[in-house]
């Protein structure tokens, strides 16, 4: 007798979007889904000068199409793909937007780009884009806490790597595509999945995240009109899987698909307060902490020491960066700017900051290392030794900004302003949240349509 073949893990994602009811919000999961708009939307205006943005922009322009999405506070409307590579790469390149732990990446900008453009365009509503944001959030969790840790130590980017599939599992949800059809959207997104941790410090970093967007959409609009894929293409003989992971069982993981708690509730967002790699920042709070507990400056310490959780300072591949860029992901930049400056902020990463000469002589004088035990949980102990013999010292498990330690609502607004300011943009932040905060009486269009024109 022959025994049933379990479904596909496509098939099995698949089946979980269509039974997810906007209804089954919470006032919470609005509340949360208007933070990460307004955090990823607001260090999208932050980054709207930078080269990279502006390369994209003039690209994304240069492509022809229906103008029916938003390209955040440019004025611009541009083809809902273009759309998404543009707010993409704006929002990622200062490396200021949310992560999640368990993806070990960056989930608002994976997915609100996509989103975002295709409810603008297809008039859905902020509740429709919130049900739709923490069915993408789900998957893009599960997924993760599946393979992440290999995978990205690999040299994956997970949150493009991972995020595509995510994105597009969420756009089909908000387009109410069938079964079938998220079935092949995940196909055609695999298709286009990819992501190097070698791009980053280079603009090719807030690339793939932008390219994960517009990838997201293509895949979804294409399955939409019956272009097809195959069921097995995540975890068959050679799907995603076996070619990008381990080989690990996702199955595991998606027996909790859409279970309570949901990982929009159990996982959550962390908001960061310092715009570089995250795997900096237990450093940057343990050392501003004893700079100002025992009045110290860059001068008076000799030597710095910081030793964190195995793997906790993987993406971090520029011991002596050179530009702003490459200090994103540079503990001994972070260390250095940190102790000079008494602060870490946007202004922090122009090239000439990086370049300051008392800055570049300090790199010698940090020992930056990763303990050799556990992965989890993750801690960074900081050690300084001054120039008069003393060793302070401090411990850090807790993040300021991460879910049990979350920004307030009037923090996130106070960045968001600050954002605002180094984008040199007119509009008003307070606008911003005031209209996200609506957003389960708004559609999505209504709100752009106000903050970024």
């Amino acid at each position: 007798m022959k025994t049933a073949r379990v479904p596909s893990a496509s098939i099995r994602i698949a089946d979980f979007p269509s039974s997810f009811s906007a209804d089954a919000l919470s006032a919470e999961h609005l509340r949360h889904t208007a933070r990460a708009l307004i955090d990823t939307v607001a260090v999208a205006v932050a980054g709207r000068n930078e080269p990279a943005s502006l390369i994209a922009l003039d690209y994304a322009r240069e492509h022809g199409g229906t103008h029916i999405a938003s390209a955040w506070a440019t004025g611009s409307v541009l083809p809902i793909e273009a759309a998404a590579l543009y707010n993409g790469v704006a929002g990622h390149v200062l490396d200021f937007d949310d992560v999640t732990s368990p993806l070990r990446g960056h989930p608002s900008i994976a997915l609100l780009p996509a989103l975002v453009a295709l409810a603008e365009s297809h008039g859905k509503s902020g509740k429709e884009l919130a049900a739709a944001f923490v069915v993408g959030f789900e998957v893009i969790c599960k997924m993760a806490k599946a393979m992440v840790a290999d995978h990205y130590a690999k040299g994956w980017h997970s949150t493009p790597s991972i995020g595509t599939v995510a994105a597009a599992v969420a756009g089909a949800r908000l387009l109410n595509l069938s079964r079938e059809q998220i079935v092949n959207a995940i196909a055609i997104a695999l298709a286009q999945t990819a992501g190097t941790r070698a791009n980053f410090g280079t603009m090719a970093k807030s690339f793939q995240a932008g390219q994960c967007g517009a990838a997201a959409i293509r895949a979804v609009l294409l399955a939409q009109r019956g272009f097809t894929g195959s069921a097995d293409a995540l975890d068959g003989p050679y799907g995603y899987m076996a070619l990008y992971a381990n080989g690990e069982d996702l199955h595991a993981q998606l027996d909790g698909l859409g279970q309570a708690p949901l990982e929009f509730d159990a996982s959550g967002f962390e908001i960061k307060k310092y715009p570089l790699c995250y795997a900096t920042h237990r450093a940057i709070d343990g050392l501003l902490d004893l700079r100002a507990e025992h009045g110290l400056t860059l001068d008076q310490i000799e030597r710095v020491e910081i030793i964190s959780n195995f793997r906790g300072m993987v993406p971090l591949i520029y011991p002596c960066p050179q530009t702003g860029l490459e200090g994103k992901f540079s503990m001994h930049y972070a260390v250095a700017a940190a102790l000079l400056d008494g602060h870490v902020k946007l202004s922090s990463f122009e090239n000439a900051a990086v370049l300051r000469p008392e800055i570049q002589r300090f790199f010698a004088k940090i020992d930056a290392r990763e303990d050799q035990g556990p992965a989890s949980p993750r801690w960074t102990r900081v050690t300084l030794q001054t120039r008069d013999g003393r060793r302070p010292e401090k411990m850090v498990t807790t993040l300021r900004g991460a879910a049990n330690c979350p920004l307030s609502d009037e923090g996130l607004i106070e960045k968001a302003e600050d954002c605002f300011v180094h984008g040199k943009y007119g509009g008003s932040a307070r606008t911003l949240a005031d209209a996200a905060f609506s957003l389960d009486r708004l559609q999505v269009a209504d709100i752009f349509r106000r903050l970024c024109t």
